[in-house]
């Protein structure tokens, strides 16, 4: 996606992000119905906040927004990177 590698299943110290971006430090999460329950909700608090102290930023989507609302989640995706880049020096640039 715009020139970004994503990677699927990618193991970040003892989890796996379902999707990774290394450059734009963004993992994406796709949950399932299970995600509503308790205990697999603080799991998922508790990877997101190991995520964080490693600089990395989840977004979170639910199975049915994938399937059924597409067209917000790669929206929602396009804007983390368009404000990623806006705030991110281009290191062709720097120095001119």
């Amino acid at each position: 996606m715009y020139g970004y590698d994503f990677h699927r299943q990618k193991p970040i110290d003892n989890f796996i992000l379902d999707f990774f971006c290394y450059e734009l430090m963004l993992g994406i999460e796709v949950d399932g119905y299970s995600h509503e329950f308790l205990e697999v909700y603080n799991r998922d608090c508790i990877k997101e906040k190991r995520m964080n102290e490693f600089g990395i930023t989840v977004l979170r989507f639910s199975d049915e927004q994938v399937l059924k609302d597409m067209e917000n989640v790669i929206m929602a995706i396009e804007f983390y990177i368009y404000e990623y880049e806006k705030h991110t020096p281009n290191p062709s640039e720097e120095g001119n």
